[in-house]
């Protein structure tokens, strides 16, 4: 017995777009019923989502035996927390807020065990081995993970190149909301000049032969980022969702008109 298979990872391997959601909730209920909504992927989101190591692995134990593979964004690339994200079974993470090729680099060896990296052989005490039933697990479990930089200023822009080139980085996420800020357009993600920065990482990303992923709430702009190459893609999240079937049943059922469109990035 090995590892398990990581889907995503392949399924980037071979060129076919997966299409996610966010989920922020830090509910596995909630995770439950998103990963039988038929999306390739969802992101369990402990960056801005109230959640933590716990909480997270119950969302990744929730997803276990579904279709939808589980992504997790810890709030950030710190060695100690991906240990226990890894043996808790996550095999694909979204790190955000890099910035330089050396930082990648970190974030590759803390992923991976020795010789290649420094991940404490652990893992029998947790989800990942199947509770150390997975007999050659910690000689398959490498090839498996799956890592994904999160770049979303203008450092990491600057650095793109270096980054994108980093052996066992598998994508380049490019975050919009915080890169429209870092540029000066806070709050318009959409602006031109974000655009043309977008466009520009999208095209480094792809000369190096990585995955190139992104997420926006509006499905205009989705349809501009698939347009321009995404391997990868999240089209919402499920506060959102909830917040808008919530208030369009009230709304419909008053017949009131939809207030004017408000918020705080995704």
């Amino acid at each position: 017995m090995s590892a398990p298979k990581n889907t995503f990872k392949a399924a980037l391997r071979e060129g076919r777009f997966q299409l996610g959601l966010w989920a922020a909730l830090g509910s596995a209920y909630a995770a439950e019923i998103l990963a039988t909504s038929g999306y390739d992927w969802l992101l369990i989101d402990g960056e801005h989502g109230p959640n933590d190591v716990p909480l997270m692995g119950a969302q990744l134990g929730a997803l276990r035996h579904t279709p939808t593979h589980a992504m997790v964004r810890p709030p950030m690339g710190e060695a100690w927390i991906l240990k226990q994200l890894l043996d808790q079974g996550a095999q694909t993470f979204l790190i955000p807020m890099v910035e330089s090729a050396e930082q990648a680099r970190a974030l590759v060896r803390a992923l991976r065990y020795p010789p290649h990296g420094i991940r404490g052989v652990g893992a029998g005490l947790g989800r990942a081995s199947d509770f150390n039933r997975v007999a050659d697990y910690v000689t398959t479990a490498n090839d498996e993970i799956c890592l994904i930089v999160q770049v979303e200023n203008r450092a990491g822009l600057a650095a793109i190149d270096e980054i994108a080139a980093v052996e066992g980085v598998d994508g380049v996420f490019i975050g919009p909301s915080d890169l429209a800020a870092d540029m000066g357009h806070l709050g318009n993600p959409g602006a031109p000049e974000v655009l043309a920065a977008i466009i520009h990482a999208f095209s480094r990303i792809k000369a190096h032969g990585k995955a190139r992923g992104i997420m926006t709430v509006s499905l205009p702009q989705a349809a501009v980022y698939r347009d321009l190459g995404a391997d990868f893609m999240a089209i919402g999240t499920d506060v959102n969702c909830l917040v808008a079937a919530v208030g369009d049943l009230r709304r419909q059922f008053l017949s009131e008109a939809a207030p004017a469109a408000r918020g705080g990035g995704y």
